[in-house]
């Protein structure tokens, strides 16, 4: 069916944003923001009737040939399923609030045109994105967005780190993004379309004439594409590039690394989840990988200072947990905690960046006693952390609950065992950063905190309320709507609700909760003494187990190495072969001077000075009198005769 409303213009106004912001900004200044702003509200505006539609039932599918590959047309369009109408409910809302906070948070900022345009354009490339109906657009969105998170998360670029920062994230995610195209190459050489509805008919044997299937190469496709989601989504090993993203402006933190462009990378596995059910020897890697994620980033942040790299790791470990759950074949479970946790992620980093606004500082240890001076901070922010920690009836344990259950159910014990481990930390260092920030004593005299604007906080209360009641669709109070309606996109196993599960989940947030509030409420020496009784384990999470040490000295520097390597030898042989060249033909060129210079023109020269003595010998000979002539004559009779009577 296709849409009542023009589908197109939803990515499209953001675009052309961003083309005015661009291009006029210089003269535009503060209303830039505004022109973001309107164009996202205007997007949101378009897409609430359309995914309300799809909520009903509604199917809006519509494509037309751009260009012609041979005898292939490849064609481009637009998809609204349950799927990508979810998406695209999340980002409108999430992106549009976000900028309206970044109207405050960057205000007086000399690039603030720039920002805005950045962040425009990241925003038409998530809906061309969400909205996509093959993997071709949906990989060119892809890299654009690669390309925004690149310019933001060096925005600040005359800081060495924020451009260190930018280059590893951008290196690091390459990685991934390769892989992503090989296996969409591989996908199109196995069934021969990059359409995602003829991909699920195919891969679910429901399309008429299908070839038998060639499972090798689909098996090859999938972990290929997989690789595209472990870059984008931060997951064991390429996740390193997420917590020096922060060294961007913290708006974009929230809007890109926390709440929609690293959940691309989840979207895509699941945009992708016939081809992974197809082949299901792939998901154990992929549950493997998620699960390694969760707890191992969980783990590190129980020790981080910096509190947005406290959100960051907490960030990679949610991300680990909707990994997990597509791993273990819950679609739906893996799409509700992505949603929910884009709302209150969302909000903790714009907390967190309120924060710093009226503080100036972001280590969690200079801070303290900040509730009373900034109460509508605090407050948004207890409620997402209440949400992240899984506490009901907040949106996070709803979802959360669903991932426990799934791999309680399916018999992956130890998946489960090891998320409800990861929960427990996550309940443990959320607590942690509200004690040491909002509770206590100021332990910086040179603190002087104050609330943050209107502009600011208004966003964030509308995101807390979004924390608390967007996780009721997938809850037993609206009868598991959502995961009925994520069903409509690929069948899944369902699983009855568990109170056991529920009791663990609810178990593992108190307990971290209040082990939290013992170390740094009361026993405020405990932590101290825990870090002294088990130094090594401290030291590996303090350190981040030492992957970027290991990348910089097994990875980084043998390539300098092999950099400076490459380097002297096109300076040495290469360019030392041409200079030769050059030098040999300039030695020869002077040797050619000497020669013109000293025997040819010193012999055309002695030539000449020759000449011109005979020249003047004979001109003197030459008098014009006839008597001299004559004697001449008779000399030189006189020589041929004396010559003559010798010969004889």
């Amino acid at each position: 069916m296709v849409a009542p409303l023009p589908v197109p213009l939803i990515p499209l106004l953001p675009l052309a944003a961003f083309v005015v912001n661009i291009l006029a900004g210089r003269w535009l200044k503060h209303r830039a923001a505004w022109l973001s702003v309107a164009t996202s509200s205007l997007a949101c505006a378009l897409a609430m009737p359309l995914c309300w539609k799809v909520f009903g039932g509604a199917h809006f599918a519509h494509q037309t040939t751009w260009l012609m590959l041979g005898d292939v047309p490849l064609q481009f369009g637009y998809l609204l399923d349950p799927l990508s109408s979810s998406l695209l409910f999340m980002v409108t809302i999430v992106g549009t609030l976000i900028q309206v906070y970044a109207m405050g948070y960057m205000h007086g900022d000399p690039l603030y045109s720039r920002f805005f345009a950045y962040v425009s354009l990241f925003m038409a490339a998530m809906l061309t994105l969400v909205i996509s109906n093959n993997f071709l657009l949906f990989f060119m969105a892809w890299e654009i967005m690669g390309l925004c998170s690149y310019l933001l998360i060096g925005f600040y670029f005359e800081k060495d780190s924020a451009a260190n920062a930018c280059k590893k994230a951008f290196l690091t995610t390459r990685v991934g993004d390769v892989g992503f195209l090989l296996g969409f190459l591989t996908l199109f050489a196995a069934i021969g379309t990059l359409n995602f509805q003829e991909m699920n008919a195919l891969l679910s044997g429901t399309a008429t004439g299908a070839a038998p299937l060639n499972t090798a190469m689909l098996s090859l496709a999938a972990l290929f594409i997989f690789c595209g989601t472990i870059g984008k989504s931060a997951q064991f090993p390429l996740h390193v590039w997420l917590p020096d993203a922060m060294e961007g402006p913290t708006p974009v933190s929230a809007l890109i690394h926390a709440a929609t462009m690293v959940a691309a990378g989840v979207f895509l596995v699941a945009r992708s989840f016939s081809l992974f059910t197809a082949v299901p020897g792939v998901l154990p890697a992929v549950t493997t990988i998620g699960t390694v994620t969760a707890l191992m980033a969980a783990f590190i942040a129980l020790t981080q200072h910096d509190i947005k790299r406290i959100l960051a790791y907490s960030t990679i470990s949610q991300l680990g947990y909707m990994v997990t759950a597509l791993g273990l074949s819950g679609l739906g479970a893996g799409t509700f905690h992505l949603i929910t946790h884009a709302f209150f992620k969302a909000l903790l980093f714009l907390g967190a960046g309120s924060v710093i606004h009226g503080t100036h500082v972001q280590d969690i240890r200079e801070m303290g006693g900040l509730f009373k001076k900034m109460p509508s901070t605090a407050i948004t922010f207890i409620v997402a952390s209440l949400a992240l920690a899984g506490v009901p009836p907040l949106s996070g344990f709803w979802s959360k609950d669903e991932i426990l259950l799934t791999a309680f159910a399916s018999g992956h014990l130890w998946v489960f065992g090891i998320l409800l481990l990861t929960a427990f930390m996550t309940a443990f260092y959320m607590f942690r950063l509200i004690f040491l920030t909002f509770f206590g004593t100021a332990r910086n005299p040179k603190v002087h905190a104050h609330e943050s604007p209107a502009l600011m906080t208004l966003p964030l209360w509308a995101l807390a309320v979004g924390s608390v009641v967007i996780g009721f669709p997938g809850s037993p109070f609206m009868h598991h709507w959502f995961q009925k309606f994520m069903a409509h996109a690929a069948h899944y196993p369902e699983y009855e609700p568990s109170l056991f599960v529920m009791g663990c989940s609810v178990a593992a947030a108190l307990a971290g909760i209040s082990l939290a509030g013992i170390f740094y409420l009361g026993q405020k020496n405990w932590a101290e003494n825990t870090a002294r009784a088990f130094r090594p384990l401290y030291l590996l999470s303090l350190n981040k187990f030492y992957v970027d040490e290991f990348y910089s000295a097994y990875i980084v520097k043998p390539f300098h190495a092999l950099g400076r390597a490459l380097f002297g030898f096109d300076e040495k042989v290469i360019d030392g072969a041409v200079n030769g060249t050059g030098h040999v033909t300039m030695l020869l060129s002077r040797i050619k001077n000497w020669i013109d210079i000293y025997i040819v023109d010193g012999f055309v020269n002695f030539t000449g000075a020759f000449t011109y003595f005979l020249n003047s010998l004979t001109r003197r000979l030459q008098t014009g009198f006839i008597q001299n002539y004559l004697l001449i004559v008779v000399v030189g009779v006189l020589v041929l005769l004396v010559f003559e009577l010798k010969l004889i």
